[in-house]
C-alpha cells in the first residue's frame, strides 16, 4: 500500500488596505507579513522529514509569491494549474458589507438569494470537481511522497468538505483555513483516508487581514 499526502496551502496575507474582494483580479500581491508567512511555509516544507515530490500552484500572483520560497527551499520546479485558482465571484472588485459596501445597493441583493449554489459565484460542485481532479493528478505525480498545492481559501475549504462527505454550503466565518494554513489530504493508494490541518505561520495571524474567500 502506497501512502501519499497532498497538502492544500492557502496563500499568505495580501496587501489590500481598501478591503476589496479581489478574487481573480491581477495586481494583488503579498504584504510584508504575507512574505513572512511564505518564508515560514518554506521552513515547514523544507524540513528533513518531508518527502515533497511535486509543487502545484494557482496562476494568481499571491499564490505564486507564496510558492516561490517553498520551491527555492526544495529546489523543485512549480507546475501552474488553473484548476486550483480562486473561485469566481460576482462581488469581485467591490467591498462587501451593508455600510458603504455593495450590500447597500438593492441591485446586488438578488445575488444572495441562494447560498447553497451559491448564487453569487462559481457553483460549489464545480469547485469540487476541478479541485479534486487537481488533487488526484498531484497525488499520482507524488505517489509514495508528498505534493504541495498553493491555492485559495474557498476552493481549499470546499475540497475538504467534499472529501469529508459534508454539505458544501456553510458559514464563511467558520472555515478552518487561515492564511498560510496547510490542509493535508492523506491517501492509501487511491483511497482517501483522513485530513489533518496545521498553521505553520499561526503566530503571524494576529492582526492579519483575512477576507473570507480570499
Amino acid at each position: 500500500m502506497v501512502h501519499t499526502t497532498v497538502h492544500l496551502v492557502r496563500h499568505g496575507e495580501v496587501h489590500n488596505p481598501e478591503g476589496i474582494l479581489y478574487g481573480r483580479l491581477p495586481g494583488y500581491r503579498l504584504s510584508d507579513r504575507g512574505q513572512a508567512m511564505a518564508a515560514r511555509l518554506a521552513e515547514f516544507f523544507g524540513s528533513p522529514e518531508r518527502d515533497i515530490k511535486a509543487l502545484v500552484c494557482s496562476p494568481l500572483e499571491r499564490a505564486q509569491q507564496t510558492m516561490a520560497p517553498i520551491a527555492a527551499a526544495l529546489g523543485l520546479d512549480v507546475r501552474t494549474d488553473d484548476r486550483v485558482i480562486e473561485a469566481s465571484n460576482y462581488f469581485e472588485g467591490m467591498t462587501f458589507g451593508v455600510g458603504d459596501g455593495s450590500l447597500r445597493h438593492p441591485r446586488h441583493w438578488p445575488r444572495l438569494i441562494n447560498p447553497t449554489r451559491p448564487s453569487w459565484g462559481e457553483p460549489y460542485k464545480e469547485q469540487v470537481a476541478r479541485m479534486h481532479a487537481a488533487v488526484a493528478d498531484a497525488r499520482n505525480e507524488a505517489a509514495g511522497g508528498e505534493a504541495v498545492i498553493v491555492s485559495h481559501q474557498l476552493p481549499v475549504w470546499i475540497a475538504r468538505l467534499a472529501f469529508e462527505g459534508k454539505r458544501l454550503w456553510h458559514d464563511p466565518r467558520k472555515r478552518e483555513c487561515s492564511l498560510a494554513s496547510v490542509t493535508s489530504i492523506h491517501f492509501d493508494d487511491d483511497e482517501f483516508t483522513s485530513i489533518s490541518y496545521t498553521e505553520p505561520a499561526g503566530d503571524l495571524l494576529k492582526g492579519a487581514s483575512q477576507i473570507p474567500g480570499a
